[in-house]
């Protein structure tokens, strides 16, 4: 039996299963859930994760994780090489009821290597059950990064942030969503927050990085995404990128 596939695996009596896959540049997996939590490490190339809650975006050594019965659609920016764990609810590694994205050390990332290599009804007790447990140890050591764009429930709100996400504008400000939905601006600030849980700023930043990211991994310019993004200059959007992953984001591009 071919293994590759989640929808074949996580029925087995094991607290987690692992599958790698391999897929072509702008591969896209249709709307699906899964019974289990799942774990989804891109070993490269990027991946987008859509919720009907929002959309998360994992560059190199990050994974996005989505809770069991979740609906959600991916989309693979280049070759993408996929590390997917499905983990029972109860499991000690479960990640909890909400969309993330975690940070993979590079201990975790061996791990996941090493579990795609093991058959599914491996042995509990055995040396692949303490590759397995391990891996779920780390999973929950793993820090969660602002690598997230969470939808509001309220419906006039996450047709605005969905626009924002096929056309963003960093200059767009609280003033101008309130105008064109006619909202005042305490009742646009307490409502965003309160449905997305960050503030109008945060939110807008983290939208500009999930629109970029994928660019970045597709070979264009830094230059090219700060304008069409509206940043002034691309000194500008790298200061923002790199508060919020740490590096410059010539460190997301492919290399030559």
């Amino acid at each position: 039996m071919a293994w590759n596939d989640p929808a074949l695996i996580e029925h087995v009596d094991r607290p987690i299963v692992a599958v790698g896959n391999e897929y072509p540049p702008s591969f896209e997996l249709d709307w699906h859930q899964h019974r289990r939590g799942q774990l989804l490490y891109a070993a490269r190339g990027v991946i987008v994760v859509s919720t009907p809650h929002g959309a998360w975006v994992a560059p190199p050594e990050r994974a996005i994780w989505t809770p069991g019965g979740c609906s959600h659609a991916v989309r693979m920016v280049g070759a993408v090489s996929t590390r997917s764990v499905l983990i029972e609810p109860d499991a000690l590694g479960s990640l909890g009821p909400a969309n993330k994205v975690i940070t993979i050390s590079p201990l975790l990332r061996s791990l996941l290597e090493a579990a795609c290599d093991i058959e599914p009804e491996y042995d509990v007790a055995g040396r692949d059950g303490m590759v397995m447990s391990l891996l779920l140890v780390e999973l929950t050591r793993a820090q969660t990064v602002p690598l997230a764009v969470p939808f509001p429930k309220r419906a006039d709100l996450a047709r605005k942030c969905q626009a924002f996400l096929e056309a963003p504008r960093s200059h767009d400000t609280i003033d101008q969503w309130c105008a064109e939905l006619g909202l005042g601006r305490r009742a646009f600030t307490r409502a965003f927050r309160r449905e997305t849980g960050l503030s109008f700023g945060a939110w807008r930043q983290q939208a500009s990085l999930l629109v970029a990211l994928p660019r970045l991994a597709a070979g264009d310019a830094v230059t090219t995404i700060a304008l069409d993004l509206g940043y002034e200059s691309p000194a500008a959007f790298t200061t923002m990128f790199k508060r919020f992953l740490g590096v410059a984001p010539s460190r997301y591009r492919p290399m030559e």
